[in-house]
């Protein structure tokens, strides 16, 4: 069948100045014209517009979409079966980034009864009271939030600075094998995805390879998390973020 732009546009919800602009730039021409010059386009034309489409809602730009749609070895199988992919890579990390509670982890430390001068000791200039609320609404449902919130109400003084000095010993390790010059997908920055993993699954839930690689999506989505770890090392988030999903690749 051949279809008139206007038909077109009204079929797959854009705009007719759009499938000009499409035609313009060769990235969706028409299969025919009509005796006046009209556009028509095929079957073929609203598959293809329909890859485009595809494409646009994941965030690839249209000299993106050209390259890819231009690849000879890709057939629609193909397309639709990568966009499949990269739909399911999406809502994965999503739901990751749902399950990880690190802000919880930190918040949940409110429920402990310390001293002002005691809760300085354990957490220095951070104020678990800042976080405490939107842990809450956004994991509060969570099992390891639940398990999290049922620990750390345990924990002494003593126990948070235990933690303390495991954290800061990690940190040490981690930035002297930056400066060594070590890659982040190698044996010893996976060892040290490895230990920050075990540290979260030992003080506060069982943390899953998945949910730590989802943790290591939200250090660099959300700028405070990125700030703790810069402050660290500048780099430290990048480092960390690839050593983990390294990590958890070899693991799998």
């Amino acid at each position: 069948m051949a279809y008139t732009v206007g038909k077109v546009a009204d079929l797959a919800g854009v705009t007719v100045r759009t499938l000009h602009h499409y035609d313009e730039i060769g990235l969706l021409s028409p299969g025919g014209r009509s005796h006046s010059g009209y556009r028509r386009y095929d079957d073929a034309d609203l598959e293809r517009l329909q890859q485009i489409m595809y494409y646009r809602e994941l965030g690839f730009s249209l000299e993106e979409i050209a390259a890819i749609l231009a690849d000879p070895r890709a057939d629609a199988t193909a397309h639709l079966r990568r966009q499949h992919e990269l739909l399911t890579g999406r809502i994965k990390r999503m739901q990751e980034m749902v399950t990880a509670i690190e802000f919880a982890m930190e918040a949940d430390k409110v429920g402990i009864q310390l001293t002002p001068e005691e809760r300085f000791e354990v957490f220095g200039d951070f104020n678990p009271d800042d976080h405490a609320e939107e842990a809450r609404q956004r994991w509060g449902g969570t099992d390891a939030y639940q398990e999290s919130a049922r620990r750390t109400a345990q924990y002494s003084k003593d126990d948070w600075l235990r933690h303390k000095s495991e954290n800061e010993d990690w940190g040490r390790r981690v930035t002297e094998l930056m400066d060594s010059g070590a890659a982040a997908d190698s044996p010893a920055a996976k060892e040290l995805a490895e230990a920050h993993r075990q540290i979260i699954s030992r003080w506060f839930y069982e943390c899953s390879y998945e949910i730590h690689t989802g943790l290591a999506d939200m250090y660099l989505a959300d700028e405070r998390f990125t700030a703790t770890y810069e402050a660290m090392k500048p780099g430290l988030t990048q480092f960390l973020h690839d050593a983990i999903h390294a990590n958890a690749v070899d693991r799998a």
